[in-house]
């Protein structure tokens, strides 16, 4: 339940974490109490193998929980969540200033964007990574320095009208990009130093980026399909006048193909029609609910 006095609520997710688990909360709860926020600790254990529950079980003033972020902001109260990571790698000494930030501006959410990628396998992750920030950037219509940092702060009530959207897995925060993103929300960006984690990794650069990919397309096509449907259907159509034109060159007669090729194309984009068509009243239905919602709560 939501706790109007309470300030910030921070998520914590945790993986074989037990070498830098302690420090990180000594930091935090070090910035916290030199800022003006009151706060909560929320310490997400994503079924870590290792002494990480262990070493938790005695630390006085942080909440428990296991599976996800999502798991921690469900069990949230603050008006203002905080996600971020315990392997060192995020400032998370900064966490009072990025609540600041979104205060004091117009946006919904601030990200924490990283200059540098410092992960494992970077001359993995780092292609995949751009590649794929490019792409949200486009279909987002929008430049995006950073898709998928975990360090960022928005208000729980917009991150809980999100949170259904949210799969498991890493690719929860781009996720929380695009939603806001295409949701009609402000998001900021601020820039942080990226350090080396502590202890290994769990992202897998083939299946984690494979994720990524079909998270970004259902993002969009869940908000704006027709980003996705009329470039299908373009491309779809210039390979269909290109055949065409070969095949009349070639053998004097359009073939079969050709008019399957046209028919796709028109196909593709009915549906993308269609499927804008559900979004927009969807969208309709969702905001004015929302609303409405608020206005009963205010």
């Amino acid at each position: 339940m939501p706790d109007k006095t309470l300030d910030v609520s921070i998520v914590l997710a945790v993986y074989n974490e037990e070498q830098s688990v302690l420090k990180e909360l000594e930091i935090i709860k070090n910035a916290m109490a030199k800022s003006r926020f009151s706060y909560e600790i929320i310490v997400v254990d994503d079924a870590s193998t290792d002494h990480t529950a262990r070493v938790l079980k005695d630390v006085k003033g942080v909440k428990g929980s296991g599976g996800s972020r999502k798991t921690g902001t469900f069990a949230s109260s603050g008006r203002i969540l905080v996600w971020s990571d315990a392997d060192l790698t995020y400032p998370n000494h900064l966490i009072p200033e990025l609540v600041e930030c979104l205060e004091k501006g117009s946006f919904r959410q601030i990200v924490g964007s990283r200059s540098k990628e410092k992960g494992s396998l970077k001359a993995l992750r780092a292609p995949a990574k751009y590649f794929l920030r490019k792409l949200a950037s486009f279909l987002a219509k929008t430049e995006i320095p950073d898709l998928n940092s975990g360090f960022r702060a928005f208000y729980r009530e917009d991150g809980m009208k999100m949170m259904h959207m949210v799969p498991n897995g890493f690719s929860c925060v781009s996720t929380m990009t695009l939603a806001f993103l295409c949701g009609g929300r402000d998001v900021g960006y601020m820039p942080i130093e990226y350090k080396e984690r502590v202890g290994k990794s769990k992202f897998h650069p083939i299946k984690d980026s494979y994720n990524y990919f079909l998270q970004i397309i259902r993002m969009i096509t869940y908000f704006e399909p027709l980003r996705i449907f009329v470039p299908v259907a373009v491309i779809t159509f210039c390979f269909a006048l290109l055949k065409h034109i070969f095949d009349l060159i070639v053998t004097k007669n359009t073939q079969e193909t050709d008019i399957i090729g046209y028919f796709m194309a028109f196909i593709i984009f009915a549906v993308g029609l269609l499927a804008d068509l559900i979004v927009t009243q969807n969208k309709r239905f969702m905001f004015s609910s929302l609303e409405n919602k608020e206005t009963e709560e205010k």
